[in-house]
């Protein structure tokens, strides 16, 4: 067997996220942009007998209720592997932001597992184990940017390069997805958006941003969390060409000219005792 000493497991940011409609599943149908970035949980692999997951996170079960064991458990059902593997999940990705933390930790044991124990499998029967696994798995298989709708799981990949310095900042406020997604009233299928032109759009001036994009998540959560509104306030008056929360929160994210101009800002956010991310411009997931 192989050893992975070190996988990254990268974050992602919405851009744009309109919630259409509840689904007869009880799920909801989305639009939005997924795209990701510099921050990036770091996983091991090593091998053993049975499943297991170590983390340094307090709020992250290491047990049967974390979602890399049940990425692993399905694995060993799919391949017929009885050989278990330990799992160590270094977090840098805040839980319950709004970033995919638990998503792209989960993708990245459905990509590297079957390699370290020695099997195949192929990219169809991997995107039904995602799906399974949660709504933004599936989109952490593939690489680039993507088009998502449906439950998420609708994706068209392409490239994307962002020119802006991206800063990231997490107020240290847990989101329910499940408690988000209960407070919105969907905004209907019918009108026809052009997400990956109006992306390409605010890259060459980022103010098409500002008009045509949003989260429908921020009303719901600025209301429980003023702070959040707070951040994003902080964001633009500090000199953010677009910013948004991003997924249902409670994260924050704000383009800027270049990194000098984002870093007053960070600094502002730690002194709070906020945790921030810059991602630089031009950065793609290698």
């Amino acid at each position: 067997m192989l050893t992975f000493s070190l996988i990254l497991a990268h974050a992602k940011i919405n851009l744009g996220l309109f919630v259409t409609e509840r689904r007869p599943d009880g799920y909801h149908n989305i639009e939005t942009l997924f795209h990701r970035i510099a921050l990036a949980d770091r996983i091991s692999l090593e091998p053993g007998a049975s499943i297991v997951v170590k983390t340094d996170h307090p709020a992250v079960p290491s047990g049967e209720e974390n979602i890399c064991h049940k990425a692993a458990l399905l694995l060993q059902s799919e391949l017929n592997v009885s050989a278990g593997v330990t799992i160590t999940i270094q977090k840098k990705i805040p839980v319950g932001a709004g970033l995919g933390g638990g998503s792209t930790d989960a993708a990245s044991m459905l990509m590297e597992l079957p390699g370290f124990w020695r099997k195949t499998v192929d990219r169809q029967r991997l995107q039904a184990i995602a799906l399974r696994l949660g709504s933004d798995v599936p989109f952490f298989l593939g690489s680039g940017s993507a088009l998502a709708r449906g439950r998420g799981e609708i994706l068209e990949y392409f490239d994307l390069d962002i020119p802006y310095a991206l800063l990231l900042c997490y107020p240290n406020i847990h989101v329910s997805t499940p408690w988000a997604y209960r407070q919105i009233t969907p905004s209907g299928s019918g009108t026809v958006r052009d997400l990956r032109a109006i992306v390409a759009a605010g890259m060459r001036d980022p103010s098409t941003l500002m008009k045509e994009l949003r989260n429908d998540f921020e009303p719901a959560v600025f209301d429980a969390h003023p702070q959040v509104r707070q951040v994003k306030d902080s964001m633009t008056s500090g000199g953010a060409l677009f910013a948004s929360m991003s997924g249902s929160g409670s994260a924050v994210y704000g383009l800027f000219s270049s990194v000098a101009a984002a870093e007053p800002v960070a600094e502002h956010f730690k002194h709070q005792g906020y945790a921030t991310s810059v991602t630089p411009p031009h950065f793609r997931v290698r």
